[in-house]
């Protein structure tokens, strides 16, 4: 298992999302399908990526833009058929792209056949499949656990006479993982997609999986405590001890990885969601090889964008993580696009963007992108009467929601609807994205998407930035530097965060710096200088 997990296409990897809805439409409806996103695959593979991670196609009411699952082992008819799904599955192989798909096994939809038999009686078969609990004397949820998307995360049902628990919307009740069956159940539509031919799978929500089984209520935040907490959703004011990352959860891991191994060469990315403790369940569900392959946190998807607070990141999950693996991302589906984030005013984004491109191909672990990050889109800005994320639409005007970056794929610049679909999208095109469309830049050396083929490229090229180790060297002000090595090689990577020219003195033990790449970047006897997001990618003797 060892051996295996050293050399898995996995580790190392460039995975690209792809949300669905978003891709392209092939029916005229105004949103994505599987047939569109077959149809466009060979962009995709001109990037130089090597899977693909398809956001959720299952049969759901769409809720939660599929995100709430009412059948697991079928498409819905939005998207396509199976028979689309495995035509895709084939064209992405014959591509060279591995598939990585979206499973969501923390809750379901409501209208799932398990949560309406559950919800029917309190002795059914599948009475106890989900999480369910009496009232308080006075009638009061159990605890006080909070829902992610506002509110208690408790949901009185008037059949049972009980509470039932949801992490997100109450329309996604969450799946009791403490019934052997339920994670059988769970296993079993985890098989239907691998005997499809599925390289891989994303785990949403990963450490949401199992809940207290004793209901215990979460303590309050220290920062709340002394009133210094200020966010806008109320579930950030407690430390969640209890309605997630469980101990149990480890187990149920096991279970799924065991599965993985029956057959071959697959793999399994989960999605971290633990604030303050990211880092150690990372470590906890990546290491010992019989758990997740890798996990990605949001560290890098906020706003902070510093020398600093990437070296501590990294250095912090290097610390943590002894022989786990991480996956680093500065956008998806969930947070606004990182061009948006981290452009500063009077800066231009295109240079964010090339900067960006590069410093994510130079760390330590696997990447994903995120569909349109490659044509430097930035955040669109969407009036209230178009939103559809329920998210956005609860906590608008305080925020905005996720709209913003999941507005369609622009292809053709002068096409309608930039080429999406000849219908009305179901979120609006900006004017400013249909300028970046792909066959725009595809004839332009000077692109962002140009760069990112380059970079990609760059990165195929050295496997000391695949799968070599990290080092990072003492730098002041907005400088950040360290040493990749690997595969007989050593490369020196040095990046200026900061919005003026900055100067690095070169270590005296750094012996011979030959350039690779590195732009207006300038090598001196003693020291190297960077202009405003300037970067620097050099082979060392």
């Amino acid at each position: 298992m060892a051996a295996a997990d050293e050399t898995g296409w996995w580790r190392g990897c460039v995975i690209y999302q792809i949300y669905p809805r978003s891709f392209q439409d092939t029916t005229g409806d105004g949103s994505g399908d599987l047939r569109g996103i077959t149809s466009r695959l060979a962009h995709v593979a001109s990037l130089g990526v090597d899977a693909i991670w398809l956001s959720p196609f299952f049969k759901s009411p769409m809720a939660d833009m599929g995100y709430d699952v009412s059948d697991y082992q079928d498409v819905d008819p939005m998207f396509g058929t199976i028979a689309d799904f495995d035509a895709l599955v084939t064209e992405a192989h014959r591509l060279g792209l591995k598939v990585i798909i979206d499973q969501v096994l923390s809750h379901s939809s409501d209208r799932h056949d398990w949560f309406v038999e559950s919800r029917a009686s309190r002795d059914n078969p599948k009475a106890d499949w989900y999480v369910w609990a009496d009232t308080k004397p006075d009638g009061g949820a159990p605890n006080n656990w909070l829902s992610v998307f506002g509110g208690p995360a408790w949901e009185w049902d008037s059949t049972r006479r009980q509470y039932y628990m949801h992490n997100f919307l109450a329309s996604q009740p969450d799946l009791n993982f403490h019934n052997a069956e339920v994670q059988e159940a769970l296993l079993e539509t985890v098989r239907f997609w691998l005997e499809r031919g599925v390289d891989g799978f994303r785990l949403d929500t990963v450490n949401y999986y199992v809940h207290d089984r004793w209901l215990r209520s979460n303590p309050p935040l220290a920062s709340s405590v002394a009133g210094t907490n200020s966010e806008t959703n109320t579930y950030l004011y407690q430390e969640h001890l209890f309605d997630k990352t469980q101990p149990e959860n480890l187990a149920f891991l096991k279970r799924f990885r065991a599965l993985l191994d029956e057959y071959e060469d697959r793999a399994a990315v989960g999605e971290i969601g633990d604030e303050g403790r990211s880092l150690q369940t990372l470590a906890a569900y990546t290491t010992g090889g019989d758990k997740l392959h890798m996990c990605y946190t949001f560290d890098l998807l906020g706003p902070q964008f510093s020398a600093a607070h990437v070296r501590g990141c990294v250095e912090a999950f290097e610390a943590a993580v002894s022989d786990g693996w991480v996956c680093w991302a500065f956008s998806n589906h969930d947070v606004v696009r990182h061009v948006s984030r981290w452009t500063r005013p009077g800066s231009d984004p295109d240079t964010v963007a090339r900067f960006s491109i590069v410093l994510l191909s130079c760390l330590r672990g696997s990447i994903c992108l995120y569909e349109g990050e490659e044509l430097g889109l930035e955040e669109a800005e969407l009036a209230f009467e178009d939103l559809r994320d329920p998210f956005g639409i609860r906590f608008w005007p305080g925020v905005k929601g996720r709209d913003g970056c999941r507005t369609p794929m622009v292809w053709e610049a002068g096409a309608d609807n930039a080429g999406f679909s000849t219908a009305k999208p179901w979120l609006p095109i900006p004017a400013s994205h249909r300028a970046r469309a792909v066959d725009v830049q595809n004839i332009d050396a000077a692109s962002v998407l140009a760069s990112y083929r380059a970079t990609l490229a760059l990165r195929r090229e050295h496997p000391a930035l695949v799968r070599g180790s990290i080092r990072f060297l003492d730098a002041e002000d907005e400088i950040l530097a360290f040493i990749r090595e690997g595969g007989g090689e050593r490369l020196l990577c040095v990046f200026n965060f900061a919005g003026e020219l900055g100067n690095w003195p070169l270590p005296p033990d750094i012996g011979t710096v030959a350039s690779i790449v590195g732009g207006e970047a300038v090598v001196e006897e003693s020291k190297l200088s960077l202009p405003e997001l300037g970067f620097f990618l050099g082979q060392l003797g």
